[in-house]
């Protein structure tokens, strides 16, 4: 039987020079077994945000700051949406692996590309055994910056010799979104850690112990382990 993996990945954080309020660059990759069919879990999703003007995908980040769609959406309405959305992620049968840099250990892009690109080779390589199972590996980004454009490209095609790249636009694709959202929840999780959570994000998630129990615990035990399919 032909098996097909695709990995979804979406960034947060810019490059250039480090400044204290984007301190972390960070890259999440969702991995979803083709084999595994996802219609039922959308289409639950779909049916229970339709309600939502203008609904095409969830950006986890203006949720929580109430900012493009969401601006006129308080705060109650918009923890809706992302405990829904969340939900549906912790039903999805999926896994991620997040990687993240802090730009102030770093002199240049290059060096930082350089690392992202070593962090992720060496994860791939570890688990080479789980991906080269696959006869064929989508990769799905939408090409937001050149350096990982040609860093994921380089990493990839070094690895494997059945990846195919397909530029995204996110809002056709859950998974797309779920990796913008495990982004996200690894940036939280680092300022949380390092004592900088915003007054906005404070506000929004209630409490720092309601953001680890409804959020960075169950999310966290989606991370990636190698399985045999």
């Amino acid at each position: 039987m032909f098996k097909e993996l695709s990995v979804f990945i979406d960034e947060s954080g810019d490059f250039g020079e480090y400044k204290p309020h984007s301190p972390y660059y960070i890259i999440s990759l969702v991995f979803h077994n083709q084999k595994q069919n996802l219609f039922e879990y959308i289409k639950q999703l779909d049916k229970k945000l339709n309600w939502i003007e203008d609904y095409s995908w969830v950006h986890v980040g203006p949720i929580v700051r109430g900012e493009e769609t969401y601006n006129l959406i308080g705060i109650p309405v918009r923890r809706k949406i992302l405990k829904t959305f969340t939900t549906f992620i912790k039903k999805c049968p999926i896994t991620y692996k997040s990687f993240h840099i802090e730009k102030k250990h770093f002199k240049n892009d290059d060096d930082m590309v350089a690392r992202l690109s070593r962090d992720l080779s060496s994860f791939l390589q570890e688990n080479s055994i789980y991906f080269s199972s696959f006869d064929s590996i989508k990769v799905y980004y939408d090409n937001g910056q050149n350096e990982i454009s040609r860093m994921l490209a380089g990493v990839f095609h070094a690895l494997f010799t059945n990846v195919e790249f397909t530029k995204v636009i996110p809002s056709k694709y859950k998974l797309f979104q779920a990796a913008d959202l495990f982004c996200y929840f690894t940036l939280i999780k680092l300022k949380l850690d390092s004592g900088i959570l915003s007054e906005n994000e404070i506000k929004f998630f209630g409490t720092k112990y309601a953001l680890r129990k409804n959020y960075l615990k169950p999310l966290g035990k989606m991370g990636f382990e190698y399985t045999d399919n």
